[in-house]
């Protein structure tokens, strides 16, 4: 167990009361709930798009890639390869009808498009699956940063989820994108700092590092066979494909982002902007994997302590464990600021996102409440702490408990995989009508459950595809049924 020195410690808590003060005082601008929700649509693209970077890199992506990399290859970067294509979708389609619709709702339009069942049930996958989204990403930062700290995981959930709830609650949207501008520099300069003291710290030097990562297929992108049963490169692009054009299309907190630019084409520039810069930020995380890989390969006995604690795996512990015993004081501190980061720019996003689509979609559409702004904006803020406090319970549940981690994961998996299918269902075809719709979607979870839970079937009837085609093939289903059934009457 490490003991975080008294520097690091500084550099925590100054980064994290700086954070909560930018919110705090961001707040004076929240006088109406067009503030809140979309900044009053005055934010420069630049900085929504630092936003939506900032967004993708989670505390998950800052350890978790890594360890892909360093335990297998660059497979996993394929994903973010998909990002262009889906970003010139968003950019060609998506951004111009939600700016023209005037809606901040995501799913306000699903209403009008096949009835109220649409929107209530878009709206249930998404709360939930925010809700588990908070959970995981405080659990998991939690366990890292126990790992590094010394300190209890309850009290890091806790603190955190504090931390990330009060800044969120009072700046609304404003303080959520300016504080991810901030915490998106912060991951890069830890990103830079960590890959560049691994190639510097090679006992053989930066060109045997990478000479060793490549040496092993360290760099491999994976099969290029069109193999649907295994993760190719095929399969993964076509899995980036679809779960960002879920990201740009349908998920509430980038709808928000868009409104929140000063205009079409700033909302424009935002999404290239997070999209093209995650791509080489991307690189860089699987490029500290494989220089990960190399270093300890070139000096094991530096990682014994690591494989003696946790001999069934160690991957994703590896980059917490070089930060916690390769880096000098104040560096460690930084590092542990953006993996904490990273964490607080994802939550934040649920956060405000969950918030403003309880009082559009829930509170304003079936409880006739919040008409004035007054109202409205106590409702928002109090859904922001409301969402705050599940959130952080569902961590604090999660806490021994990784079966039920897995097993929430599936679940949201099962019902957000068909908001992408409805949505482009109701976008692309004007033929499609609520009976197609509702059949469109209720094949699609079946498809969807099918191909998730394998084990529960006999052999012969699980599912041949890799996990990674679930959301690629319950998509199309539902857009498939939809039109044949909608056709059909």
């Amino acid at each position: 167990m490490q003991t975080l020195p008294a520097t690091d410690i500084l550099v925590l808590i100054l980064y994290l009361a700086a954070v909560v003060g930018l919110g705090c005082w961001l707040s004076r601008r929240n006088r109406t709930t067009n503030d809140f929700m979309a900044a009053g649509g005055t934010l420069p693209g630049w900085a929504v798009g630092l936003s939506i970077f900032g967004t993708y890199l989670s505390s998950n992506t800052f350890i978790g890639v890594p360890g892909k990399a360093y335990d297998g290859n660059w497979n996993g970067f394929v994903f973010s390869l998909s990002l262009p294509l889906a970003a010139w979708v968003a950019v060609k389609w998506f951004v111009p009808f939600y700016r023209r619709t005037g809606e901040i709702s995501a799913y306000h339009h699903l209403e009008k498009r096949f009835g109220p069942w649409a929107r209530t049930y878009a709206l249930g996958c998404y709360l939930l699956t925010q809700l588990a989204r908070v959970g995981t990403i405080l659990f998991g930062v939690s366990l890292g940063l126990s790992a590094l700290t010394g300190w209890s995981v309850p009290v890091i959930i806790v603190a955190g989820g504090i931390a990330v709830t009060v800044y969120t609650l009072v700046g609304g949207i404003a303080a959520v994108i300016w504080t991810d501008v901030i915490q998106s520099l912060v991951l890069l300069v830890g990103a830079l700092v960590i890959a560049g003291l691994l190639l510097a710290n090679h006992p053989h030097g930066p060109g045997e590092a990478l000479y060793l990562a490549a040496n092993e297929g360290k760099f491999s992108l994976g099969s290029f066979g069109l193999d649907l049963t295994q993760s190719t490169f095929w399969v993964v692009f076509l899995y980036g494909v679809f779960i960002n054009l879920n990201n740009f299309g349908i998920d509430q907190s980038f709808v928000q982002r868009y409104h929140a630019a000063r205009d079409e084409k700033a909302a424009a520039r935002s999404v290239w902007t997070g999209a093209l810069l995650y791509v080489p930020v991307a690189a860089l995380f699987f490029l500290i994997g494989s220089l990960l890989f190399s270093f300890y390969h070139a000096s094991p006995e530096l990682l014994e302590p690591l494989v003696a604690q946790y001999p069934d795996g160690h991957a994703d512990k590896v980059l917490p464990h070089f930060i916690a015993t390769q880096l000098p004081s104040g560096a460690a501190g930084l590092l542990i600021a953006a993996i904490f980061a990273a964490a607080m720019s994802s939550i934040d996003t649920s956060l405000n996102s969950a918030a403003t689509v309880t009082l559009k979609d829930f509170v304003q559409r079936h409880l006739n409440r919040g008409k004035t702004e007054a109202d409205a904006l106590r409702i928002l803020r109090n859904a922001t702490l409301m969402w705050g406090v599940l959130g952080t319970g569902v961590a604090l549940a999660m806490i021994g408990q990784k079966s039920l981690l897995d097993a929430w994961w599936k679940l949201s998996g099962i019902f957000a995989g068909g908001m992408l299918g409805l949505f482009l269902l109701g976008l692309i075809s004007r033929r499609a009508n609520n009976a197609g719709a509702l059949a469109g979607v209720i094949v699609g979870v079946l498809v969807i459950c099918w191909m998730t839970f394998p084990d529960h079937l006999p052999e012969a009837l699980r599912s041949p595809f890799h996990a990674h085609m679930i959301t690629v093939i319950g998509t199309l289903t539902i857009f498939g049924v939809g039109v044949a059934c909608s056709r059909a009457r």
